[in-house]
């Protein structure tokens, strides 16, 4: 009975740190998904001009970017655990600090707080969740990041919904403090990384740790496993030793392939745009903001179909290689619609749903959650906090960078838009096929050894 009540004790406390560690992907997907909503009436309401208006996006996304690399130095020194804690108080501040803005100014100011936290969260959480999880489901229980990112998206669309007839911004905005007290509170009673806590020489609270999440006989073998990685590389390395080793410097490089791919495939034009898509194409905006929260649910149903049946039994390489042609083949469709229907209605507003229900489906089965959980397995332990926030540097300078050019694309013609990022899915299945290596049912040092010790690939 003891030993019995021990398990049920062990995955309920599995569970609910595999829950509170990804909690924060939910407050990254949130804000990605209110602020279209919530400009439709912070504009008037602030008399926000176009620069202004442009600045409450993106500021948020350059203090993501400087969260990310930041983050990754000072967790490699105080630990992941450490980290999403500031971060998560940073957050609810912000959040806070938005919804009482009195003005356009300290709305982008706050607005670039809570960015700092969402960058953080998008570079430490998979590096968490990855260096917790037992190697034979830490595809699945790292990906639970991208589910809590969509199911974030998805709550932003309906708070939309809901608060839109009221005008009520503030309120959405305001309403991600929520979860971030949440996150607060849970993360308070979760432990730190048993990886960052053996390279700091605390082996007996690492093997405390995973004795929580681990059969007993399995802790001993990890903990050695860990200690050999440790002992090969005894040097803490700094960016520019990291730059300088080729070895390392591929790894880098693969890691930013990912996260820079992720980005310039179109995901955020459908994610900001799908209503515009529609709209343009006869729908009514109520039909369009309707037919969003939809895709919106279809993502989060697709996310939980990768996480129980892709990344853990195909694997990460194969969905990579054939998601990104599934994109291709929407945005060509896509495409060739806009040619020949212009914005006529009809039949052009199914192709274009169905279409934009083949992209969804096709990323988040692939490289929407696949490119995080290959972020936290494939850099080596002494450099993973660095080198994830340097890959979550680049996957938010993309992110601004498309959001930078895609009303000029757009002013060539809206199909040529998709035809440009059905030419750079292409792209993205290549590199997919020729340099990303497959890490299913790995442990950490295993990959490790063979990537960045030189020993084959993984």
């Amino acid at each position: 009975m003891a030993g019995t009540t021990s398990v049920a004790t062990q995955r309920s406390a599995s569970k609910l740190t595999y829950f509170f560690g990804a909690l924060g992907g939910l407050l990254f997907g949130y804000d990605l998904g209110i602020v279209a909503g919530a400009l439709l009436f912070i504009k008037p309401d602030l008399g926000l001009s176009p620069v202004q208006e442009g600045l409450v996006v993106s500021s948020l996304l350059f203090g993501a970017a400087i969260g990310a690399i930041g983050c990754g130095p000072l967790s490699d020194r105080t630990g992941r655990r450490w980290v999403v804690l500031l971060a998560a108080a940073i957050f609810g501040a912000g959040a806070i600090g938005a919804a009482l803005s009195p003005g356009a100014d300290a709305l982008i100011f706050f607005r670039f707080v809570m960015g700092l936290a969402v960058g953080t969260f998008s570079a430490m959480v998979p590096v968490y969740l990855s260096e917790i999880a037992p190697p034979e489901i830490r595809g699945r229980l790292s990906g639970l990041n991208q589910l809590m990112i969509s199911t974030g998206i998805l709550v932003a669309y309906l708070v939309n919904l809901a608060l839109s007839p009221y005008g009520a911004w503030r309120l959405m905005l305001g309403l991600a403090s929520a979860p971030a007290i949440v996150l607060l509170v849970g993360l308070t009673f979760l432990p730190e990384s048993p990886r960052w806590l053996v390279k700091r020489g605390r082996e007996d609270e690492a093997r405390a740790v995973l004795g929580r999440y681990r059969e007993a006989e399995r802790v001993d073998t990890e903990i050695e496993d860990i200690k050999q990685v440790n002992r090969q590389e005894e040097e803490q390395l700094g960016l520019r030793r990291l730059l300088r080793d080729p070895r390392l410097r591929r790894l880098l490089l693969l890691g930013v392939g990912l996260a820079v791919f992720q980005q310039i495939v179109g995901i955020n034009t459908i994610i900001y745009y799908a209503p515009t898509i529609l709209t343009s194409l006869g729908y009514g905006n109520s039909a369009a903001i309707i037919a969003n929260a939809g895709l919106g649910a279809w993502t989060v149903f697709i996310t939980i179909i990768m996480l129980l049946f892709v990344v853990d039994r195909i694997g990460r390489r194969r969905p990579l290689i054939f998601g990104a042609w599934g994109m291709v083949l929407s945005m060509v469709v896509l495409g060739i619609t806009f040619f020949s229907a212009g914005i006529q209605g009809g039949a052009a507003g199914w192709i274009a749903i169905a279409c934009l229900v083949l992209f969804k489906a096709s990323f988040s089965l692939s490289w929407g959650g696949i490119m995080w959980i290959m972020l936290g397995e494939v850099f080596p332990l002494r450099i993973r906090g660095t080198a994830m926030g340097i890959s979550s540097f680049c996957n938010w300078a993309a992110n601004f960078l498309v959001g930078l050019t895609f009303p000029i694309l757009l002013a060539a013609g809206t199909g040529a838009v998709f035809f440009v990022f059905a030419a750079i899915g292409v792209l993205a299945s290549l590199f997919a096929f020729f340099v990303v290596p497959e890490t299913k049912g790995r442990s950490l040092e295993q990959i490790e050894s063979r990537l960045a010790l030189g020993k084959g690939s993984a």
